[in-house]
């Protein structure tokens, strides 16, 4: 049953949220009185489909259904969440939630994104403060996995843990915040940065892009993937935390900071920060911006993802297990949209990732005929012998390939694959390749166990009763 999130403003966040719900498979219900919402949540999701299917290495859901409504009654209507992103005044909040309340099921989540109020000022003036909490996203939605939980004491722990459930359904990581409190928890951090880095501007010290170059090429980098404490652990070398504690705890009494104080906002200070900034990435509009920070976002992502690390160790947890394989016809071995980071200077697939997708084609035949982690564990392996790859015609980023392959010869140590890769039905590619079973323990040519003999001749037995794939058997150059 498909399940439905309605959204109630569609600004960035707002477009943020639809995607990140459309792009796992929902349905999506939009409100929003702007003329021109269609347009903006358009554009965001023209970049979310084009970078979030990328982190993935099995294929997505089919994309939910995503519609346009004139009232909010109409746009809750069958909605189990709701996701409220208008303008931060309170008042315009809590006249949405009497409204929401009025239509929407008595048990559908209603989350906020606000940064600035608190879950107990939202539900003052609700008719069930149980349904409302805060849900705070971090831009851009459908990349970026954290969302801050926020309630009070008229949430019970079931609705807290239905929100949390649905979040990572959808591939977020749900912070539960522990208590209440002004601008949650992460945003209490950026507010510090943000107070130092006007100083410095304030004060003639550094200009924006110094500012940013700090971050991004420094500690932004380390904070990425270890956050905070942990990253001071590491500095603490083998004594650890209580050794760095002990070695720059002091310097908490010296006067770096500024952190409870901001220079005064005076339109030299705007001129200056807006100017400096327009010096530093004017150049660029603001859609081509987003573009950029979502191919450097993915890249990131995919390389912690390679890792099982931090949001790439959430990506992997939320990534679709393939389910049963027919293998009496040619057998889909992927499934997957090519990522941004695989794309050359001609603008399509770099040849690399060819290879690349066809190894993970084979990786996911071995699983298939029964040579899985287990049974490498326990000593038993296919090592690639020889390849073949002829590139047919070219795919660029964000487009959707399969493989289906054909099992050539699957008896004694040999197996031989002929890999095909179609992006609907235009032929890509194809990749065939001869893997020999190897003893892992002695690295010498071995035949496989009993059970993957077995799956894997059976397969072959079946795909010997299949046309051959045209071009399978071909050297280079011999027509």
């Amino acid at each position: 049953m498909t399940k439905i999130a309605a959204i109630i403003g569609g600004g960035v966040i707002g477009g943020g949220w639809a995607a990140r719900f459309l792009l796992n498979g929902w349905d999506v219900q939009v409100f929003d009185p702007d003329p021109e919402a269609k347009r903006k949540i358009g554009e965001v999701l023209d970049n979310a489909r084009r970078s979030y299917p990328g982190l993935m290495d099995r294929g997505v859901p089919a994309e939910g259904q995503l519609t346009y409504h004139a009232t909010m009654p109409e746009a809750v209507a069958g909605a189990v969440w709701i996701q409220e992103s208008v303008p931060e005044r309170l008042e315009l909040k809590q006249k949405v939630y009497q409204a929401l309340q009025a239509a929407c099921d008595p048990d559908a989540v209603i989350g906020s994104s606000t940064s600035g109020f608190k879950p107990s000022e939202l539900q003052s003036c609700a008719t069930r403060g149980n349904q409302i909490l805060v849900c705070h996203p971090f831009n851009p939605v459908y990349l970026l996995p954290l969302v801050e939980v926020v309630g009070t004491d008229q949430n019970d722990e079931s609705m807290i843990t239905r929100a949390s459930d649905i979040l990572t359904s959808v591939g977020m990581y749900p912070l539960r915040v522990r208590k209440e409190i002004d601008a949650h928890i992460a945003d209490r951090f950026l507010e510090a940065v943000w107070r130092e880095a006007l100083w410095l501007i304030n004060d003639g010290i550094a200009t924006t892009e110094e500012i940013d170059n700090a971050i991004r090429y420094g500690f932004g980098l380390r904070w990425a993937q270890m956050g905070l404490f942990e990253t001071y652990r590491v500095a603490g070398g083998e004594a650890g935390m209580r050794h760095f504690m002990a070695q720059f705890g002091p310097a908490l009494e010296w006067p770096w900071t500024k952190l409870m104080d901001t220079p005064p906002f005076t339109e030299d200070l705007v001129d200056a920060i807006a100017n400096q900034s327009d010096e530093q990435s004017g150049h660029h509009s603001i859609r081509e911006l987003e573009r950029i920070r979502d191919k450097n976002l993915v890249g990131i992502m995919r390389a912690l993802k390679a890792q099982d690390w931090g949001a790439g160790a959430l990506l992997n947890a939320a990534e679709q297990s393939p389910g049963p394989v027919d293998t009496s016809g040619l057998v889909e071995t992927v499934r997957r949209v090519v990522p941004l980071d695989w794309t050359d200077y001609n603008g399509h697939m770099n040849e690399a990732r060819y290879l690349q997708a066809f190894g993970d084609a084979t990786d996911r035949f071995m699983e298939i005929v029964g040579c899985d982690a287990a049974y490498i564990a326990s000593g038993g392996s296919y090592f690639t012998a020889e390849t073949h790859i002829r590139h047919v015609d070219e795919v660029h980023a964000g487009h959707e390939i399969r493989v289906e392959t054909y099992c050539a010869q699957g008896a004694g140590k040999k197996m031989q694959l002929f890999h095909q890769m179609f992006s609907g039905d235009l032929l890509l590619a194809t990749g065939e390749h001869l893997l020999i079973h190897v003893d892992l323990n002695t690295r010498q040519s071995s035949v496989p166990g009993d059970a993957v003999a077995a799956k894997l001749g059976s397969i072959a037995d079946a795909h010997a009763k299949l046309d051959p794939p045209q071009g399978m058997g071909r050297a280079v150059g011999v027509k």
